[in-house]
């Protein structure tokens, strides 16, 4: 009988071994699955902030537009404007030295003229009349994920009114 209570002790260490092993591989998967979930909830959250700071931009250029009109149509076609707050004055203002929102996030704005067609005064892309009353505003915000760089655009298309 002493044989066989050495080899079924042998045996029990054996399946606490595998026992174990089967838990903490276990274990791990959860672990990595949890990760994985944290991560692309973090991209989302992102993105989210990153919508909102495009409303916010187009906002901006409406704001802008509706205190004075030259502070659209004064602005150079093609050039990267950065928005910033004033909170001594209560105001935006455009410059072009870059800046970044929360350590995150780079928003900046360009103006592009306006072309219509002469008959239908629909917008062209290319030919047609320019028209000075009207700008298009492209409102970018990029930041860097863990895949790259992200960038999201939005365009809108502000009157002299």
């Amino acid at each position: 009988m002493s044989i066989n209570r050495k080899k079924t002790k042998g045996f029990l260490l054996i399946e606490v071994i595998v026992g174990v092993s089967i838990l903490a591989f276990c274990l791990l998967g959860i672990i990595s699955v949890g990760q994985g979930f944290l991560r692309l909830s973090f991209q989302s959250f992102q993105g989210s902030q990153a919508n909102f700071l495009l409303e916010e931009g187009a906002e901006v250029a409406r704001a802008l537009r509706d205190t004075s009109w030259n502070n659209i149509s004064g602005l150079t076609a093609g050039t990267k404007y950065y928005l910033e707050y004033d909170n001594g004055l209560n105001t935006w203002a455009t410059t072009t030295a870059v800046s970044q929102i929360d350590h995150v996030f780079y928003r900046y704005i360009t103006v592009s003229d306006v072309n219509r067609d002469d008959a239908t005064g629909d917008i062209l892309t290319s030919g047609g009349t320019l028209d000075e009353g009207t700008r298009k505003i492209t409102v970018n915000v990029s930041w860097l994920a863990s895949t790259g760089t992200s960038t999201k655009t939005a365009m809108v298309y502000l009157a002299d009114i």
